[in-house]
């Protein structure tokens, strides 16, 4: 569904939707956005050809009291669609509180005190990380804002704060009120001081024998992005970023003779969340909802050609509202190039001893987010035969606690007196599936062996058990590399060629890890999405966001388990597929002072989508035997 108005807001409706609520006085005299973006219209009123309005949703914290507004806004009325009145204090961070949590901090006599005793008298070179507070039970909310300030020390301005942390002490800041509501100090550790410094000027004598490495594309890239439209080879989407989700794709469709067919109405991250697993009081409520919480595209870097992306890039922009409602741009926020990728396919004929080969070739569209410590690149990998890997790469410095004598429990040591706490990375990627038209149905997909007897009587015989899933609650949704589970959406109203139901198939990566932390934690009910890897629900325009369009600061358990209670059925509808994936983090010696990148991924494949290999028809790039270009590698 090629539509408009599913594209991000651009900076003059950015404009437009925060001067109606300001004009409306919601929010108070100075209302803060902790998010603004597209209200995506239903999708069955498009695609029945009504009349719909474009509007903008934001998320709105009034910052003299905490409370929080759910408000739509119709642009092209100029109107208040609508305005409830949230949970207090759940809108995303705003960019300004991470200075009021530092300057509160600094300037409370208890929180002064703390560091005293530790020797810590420079308050320049105290660096305080503010987590959420959702995950505190003993915590009573109502009326507050509260973020919770985790304490690091410099030695000096670009030192690793990571590798000094200030271990016990944990300060809770009213950002509403701007006071320190507690200063929380579990008792003098002394503080690790080797410095964990990953700058080249720290870590001399660099490699000598790294050779030149060049990407080119004399001719240019071989797509071609108008606006937000891109088209490569027989791929078509349209691509916007989103303060919440970050990078989201839209339209996905592909070529298939003269029609274009639609694969996903809109496919982006639906929420991610990093606990942490060390019972101590000052560690065991820390997690981040990076979508949630922070926001992963208002994160989004601004990304550097020859670091970030390398050969023949093309960027775009993403506009995002600031604290104020004020449009800003992130200058290319979004990477967009091509790759080789290795042999697409390949025979060699053992008769007569000709090859024919084709190297494959992919797109990839790509942002990364910087969130306190830790980085993620989203990377959509779009391939010549009908099939799309997603990567979400890990990137950062470890969570750390201090420690003396016995090594901590659930922590690995990375250097003296320092150890990286065990935890989890788990991210849910929401599908919004249109396999050939919006009717489907999914199945999941099971293999095993038959049972020996008379249909097996060499017990060799591979059985396929296809499940449908009919309403929300059928299957457990977990992955089961034992029978190489996987789950299909097919479109049980087209048929391929040969008589089969066409689809495509979720293929879970190896990293396929689910939420380990158990009730009595809080996380549990906050981040319900992660007990599961694979969710299927009808499609809701209301159902955007795995744990709800604002989990900050909300206990309820909004999300995928609340929606999913109702048990709707999911048979021959409009459906979404919401994935699971993510890694334990159990650190390594190697993991410090900066961690390597680490790859969680997916595929979405064709299944019997196609009627062949929609590949047969990529040229030879050409090899020693054959004149340029001319190349089928038959030879």
């Amino acid at each position: 569904m090629h539509s408009a108005l599913f594209d991000s807001l651009t900076a003059d409706e950015i404009s437009r939707a925060a001067a109606l609520v300001r004009k409306h006085g919601i929010g108070g005299d100075r209302p803060g956005f902790g998010s603004l973006f597209v209200n995506e219209p239903d999708k069955a009123k498009v695609r029945a050809g009504e009349a719909v309005s474009r509007q903008a949703r934001a998320i709105v914290l009034d910052r003299t009291s905490a409370a929080t507004w759910n408000v739509v806004v119709d642009l092209d009325e100029e109107t208040i669609v609508s305005s409830e009145q949230l949970t207090e204090g759940s809108a995303q961070m705003l960019a300004e509180e991470i200075e009021i949590v530092d300057t509160a901090a600094k300037a409370d006599p208890r929180f002064v005190e703390a560091l005293a005793k530790r020797g810590i008298t420079d308050l320049t070179l105290v660096q305080l990380d503010p987590f959420g507070v959702g995950n505190r039970a003993d915590l009573d909310l109502t009326g507050q804002r509260l973020w919770a300030g985790v304490t690091y020390f410099r030695h000096f301005e670009d030192d690793n704060a990571y590798a000094h942390i200030v271990e016990g002490v944990i300060v809770l800041v009213d950002t509403v009120k701007r006071e320190v509501v507690a200063v929380e100090d579990a008792g003098v550790r002394p503080m690790p001081m080797t410095c964990g410094n990953y700058t080249a000027d720290a870590n001399q004598p660099m490699r000598t024998d790294v050779a030149p490495l060049e990407i080119t594309q004399p001719n240019g890239p071989g797509f071609v992005l108008d606006g937000p439209q891109l088209t490569w080879q027989k791929w078509r989407f349209r691509i916007g970023m989103h303060p919440i989700d970050g990078l989201v794709l839209t339209g996905i469709e592909y070529q298939d003779g003269d029609e274009y067919r639609s694969i996903i109405h809109r496919a982006a991250v639906g929420e991610m969340i990093v606990p942490y697993g060390i019972p101590a009081d000052p560690h065991y409520f820390r997690s981040a909802f990076d979508a949630g919480e922070y926001g992963l595209g208002r994160m989004a870097n601004s990304l550097v050609l020859g670091c970030d992306c390398l050969g023949d890039i093309t960027y775009m922009d993403a506009v995002m509202a600031d604290d104020d409602g004020n449009p800003v741009t992130i200058e290319n926020a979004i990477c967009i190039h091509e790759e080789d990728a290795g042999i697409l396919w390949k025979h060699t004929d053992w008769v007569t001893g000709k090859v024919d080969v084709r190297r494959s070739r992919k797109l990839v569209v790509s942002f990364i987010a910087t969130v306190g410590n830790y980085h993620y690149g989203f990377y959509w990998n779009f391939f010549q035969d009908g099939h799309i890997e997603v990567d979400t790469k890990l990137m950062g410095i470890v969570q750390t606690i201090a420690y003396e004598g016995d090594l901590p429990g659930q922590a690995s040591p990375v250097a003296e007196n320092l150890a990286a706490t065990w935890h989890q990375h788990l991210f849910n990627f929401r599908l919004d599936m249109e396999v050939d038209g919006w009717q489907n149905t999914v199945y999941q997909t099971d293999v095993d062996g038959e049972p020996v007897g008379p249909t097996n009587p060499y017990g060799n015989a591979i059985r396929v058990t296809k499940t449908p899933i009919k309403h929300e609650l059928d299957g457990d949704g977990l992955t089961n590399p034992q029978t190489a589970r996987t789950w299909t959406v097919v479109n049980p109203h087209k048929t391929n060629q040969w008589g089969v139901p066409v689809g495509y198939k979720l293929l879970p990566g190896w990293a396929s890890d689910t939420l380990i932390a158990q009730e009595p934690s809080l996380m549990v009910r906050r981040a319900g999405f992660a007990t599961k890897n694979v969710w299927v629900t009808p499609y809701s325009p209301d159902e955007i966001h795995a744990a709800g369009d604002h989990p900050n600061m909300d206990k309820s358990g909004n999300g995928l388990v609340s929606w999913s209670a109702a048990n709707r059925p999911v048979e021959d509808t409009d459906v979404v597929l919401w994935h699971t994936l993510g890694v334990t983090h159990i650190p390594r010696s190697e993991d410090w002072p900066v961690m390597p990148n680490e790859v969680a991924s997916f595929m979405l494949l064709p299944a019997n989508f196609f009627d062949r290999s929609p590949a047969l028809d990529v040229p030879g790039a050409g090899c020693s035997h054959c004149p340029p270009g001319q190349c089928t590698c038959s030879h």
